[in-house]
């Protein structure tokens, strides 16, 4: 007769000895990261070290070795490796997290002596450089204007060339327009002020202004527009597209309503994302607007001010003063980047499409 009894025992009965295994508990990585910690202090005191980052590297290389060896003796091999890869992986985080937060605690800790708003709302003007005072009002008018603009020169171009090669690019045009996008993604912001000076100020003879920045930034900005919207664009299912043609809907008008509204929130985003990434250029500045340490609110003619020129020009003076307003300007500008990917993430989640039923 077949013996008809369940394979598995009665639910409540324990599991064989082979399927059981130990596991640390879950608050041995946090244990071990400070014994590890105080192990690397000890040992870069006894040993005489005197930076602290020796101490924080030593540390690490005793966390990675005794949580390979706890988890190797406790729950085996296979599941200490996987250990040391999230071990890995921890590590490579804090290397990338210290520099960035010291960074801003430097940028905080100093750039708010002298950030407040009568530093906000006034300009150098006659003020000598090594003098203390004076604000940065003229560059926050030069940035904003000179972003802007690059912003209205930029996001149609690239979105309408994004629009091309996702919707009716085919054969060789559509190859070189990407090879050149390619091209001008990796081109240092140095060539494109280069190239704005000569073209726009040698050949044609007109002089430094906030326009000219702005052209040069616009170039680093467009192929960052390009793909982030063409990426965008191609997440959109062609079932909408099909959808809509079937219906007798033109395909202009099909692009119009329905791809770019499914779409319009990582454009935004990426338009954003490109916005935060010229912000902070200075070489193409430096070499089209010159700077002015008075306000000019026009950006099509003279000189004009930006914060990242701001902040090199009073690094460059070398005196107390000056060293006090390149660290504000410097927050200032950190913070304007950081609303700007802020804005981004709200509007990428505002514009997500739903995922519930």
């Amino acid at each position: 007769m077949t013996d008809r009894r369940p394979l598995t025992g009665q639910p409540g009965d324990p599991l064989p000895v082979s399927l059981k295994q130990a596991r640390l508990p879950r608050w041995s990585p946090p244990v071990i990261a400070l014994v590890s910690a105080a192990a690397g202090c000890g040992i870069g005191l006894a040993a005489g070290l005197d930076s602290r980052i020796q101490w924080g590297l030593i540390a690490a290389l005793l966390f990675i070795v005794g949580t390979y060896a706890l988890a190797a003796a406790v729950e085996g091999r296979r599941q200490a490796k996987d250990r040391l890869a999230t071990s890995l992986v921890w590590i490579a985080f804090l290397l990338a997290v210290i520099p960035l937060a010291s960074l801003l605690w430097e940028t905080v800790a100093r750039g708010s002596k002298v950030l407040d708003g009568y530093f906000l709302s006034h300009s150098m003007g006659t003020l000598p450089d090594a003098m203390p005072g004076g604000g940065i009002y003229h560059a926050i008018i030069g940035t904003l204007e000179q972003v802007g603009l690059a912003t209205l020169i930029a996001a149609p171009l690239g979105l309408f060339t994004a629009i091309y090669l996702v919707e009716y690019g085919r054969g060789r045009l559509a190859k070189v327009v990407t090879f050149f996008v390619d091209v001008m993604t990796g081109i240092p912001s140095i060539v494109a002020g280069l190239f704005v000076l000569s073209v726009w100020i040698l050949i044609l003879g007109f002089g430094p202004s906030g326009f000219a920045g702005s052209m040069a930034l616009a170039i680093l900005m467009m192929p960052v527009v390009v793909r982030s919207t063409e990426e965008m664009l191609k997440l959109v299912p062609n079932e909408l597209r099909e959808a809509s043609l079937a219906l007798g809907v033109p395909k202009w008008r099909t692009i119009l309503k329905v791809v770019l509204p499914t779409s319009i929130g990582g454009i935004t985003t990426g338009v954003m994302l490109a916005i935060a990434r010229i912000a902070g250029e200075t070489a193409p500045v430096m070499l089209l607007v010159w700077g002015a340490k008075t306000i000019n609110s026009n950006p099509f003619e003279d000189a004009q001010q930006s914060l990242p020129l701001y902040v090199f020009q009073q690094w460059q003076q070398g005196s107390e003063a000056s060293y006090d307003r390149a660290w504000a300007a410097a927050l200032v500008l950190i913070a304007f980047v950081m609303v700007l990917n802020l804005v981004a993430r709200g509007i990428a989640r505002w514009k997500a499409p739903s995922t519930g039923r």
